[in-house]
């Protein structure tokens, strides 16, 4: 059997393992939470390199691409620095593919490719893939990441203003510390914010975590597209009225996983010994058929 596991700072409330079954191959699939503890990461990093097929890095990015161009988080590769043999993916593969096509892929369950008046992206930075795939069904595009990642209070229209302004800050960016590139829980109740933007918005895309921090109560009639729900997570979304929402990777044993563990159970399959290209990613997708979940919550 194949074994993938994701090592992620976020919490270990979220844990869950399965067994995927990839064309009659058994990929072990795992999430193991730190709480936020970087050294208990950096040591199951370490004890796992060689013991598993893939590893996945969950809760932060190792890299952001823009465009043509990838930059390093320095901190978050501090994680990984002990690993040297075994493959170690960050989702962002997935996220310039599987998430690039959310809609093709998930059509057969829609009928048709909709189209919305305005979406919000809270957060794009890390899912540049879903922002241009909303962007191309969306006739109006918010993008929140000043306002959520950084508070501050100014909005981005639009992906070409997104990128020029991407672009002056990833230098430094890229030198933030982990206490500004990992957003976990922190116990506090999350308290609406920016609630403008929300209310103007018919389709809501990005990480759940980034939306679940400011969202609002009444998220009623709006579609949501996210990853990494559990089923308290699409239960809250129910609740807060939203009517249907699409979870970018498939929904094993009631729970979605994150791109890098996905990422990881993929690149365990394909047995390379090396992260997977985006054309082998999409190979592999179209192979297994992979398709996002799509649930009417409210009608």
């Amino acid at each position: 059997m194949k074994r993938a596991v994701s090592v992620s700072l976020g919490s270990s409330s979220r844990n869950k393992k399965v067994i995927v079954n990839f064309n009659g191959v058994d990929v072990s699939v795992e999430r193991i939470g730190t709480d936020g503890d970087v050294e208990a990461a950096c040591r199951l990093f370490a004890e796992l390199d060689g013991q598993v097929d893939a590893l996945g890095v969950g809760g932060v990015d190792l890299y952001i691409r823009l465009g043509h161009r990838e930059y390093p988080l320095r901190a978050a590769l501090k994680l990984v620095q002990d690993v040297h043999r075994t493959p170690v993916v960050d989702g962002r593969g997935l996220k310039h593919t599987l998430e690039r096509r959310v809609f093709e892929l998930a059509r057969p369950a829609l009928g048709e490719i909709p189209h919305f008046r305005c979406a919000f992206v809270p957060v794009a930075l890390d899912r540049l893939g879903l922002a241009e795939a909303v962007s191309e069904v969306s006739d109006r595009v918010i993008l929140g990441d000043l306002m959520v990642a950084l508070d501050i209070p100014i909005p981005i229209y639009g992906l070409p203003a997104y990128h020029r302004i991407a672009r002056l800050l990833m230098p430094f960016v890229s030198r933030f510390p982990m206490s500004m590139i990992f957003y976990g829980s922190s116990g506090e109740e999350p308290k609406p914010k920016y609630e403008r933007y929300w209310e103007m918005c018919d389709l809501i895309a990005g990480d759940f975590l980034f939306m679940q921090k400011y969202m609002i109560e009444d998220m009623s009639g709006k579609t949501v597209i996210t990853n990494t729900t559990t089923a308290d997570n699409v239960e809250l979304l129910r609740q807060r009225g939203v009517r249907l929402v699409i979870t970018t990777t498939p929904r094993y044993e009631g729970r979605s996983f994150g791109t890098n563990m996905m990422e990881a159970a993929l690149t365990a399959y394909a047995g390379k010994g090396r992260p997977l290209t985006d054309d082998e990613l999409n190979a592999l997708i179209d192979e297994l058929d992979l398709r996002p979940s799509v649930e009417v919550l409210n009608g």
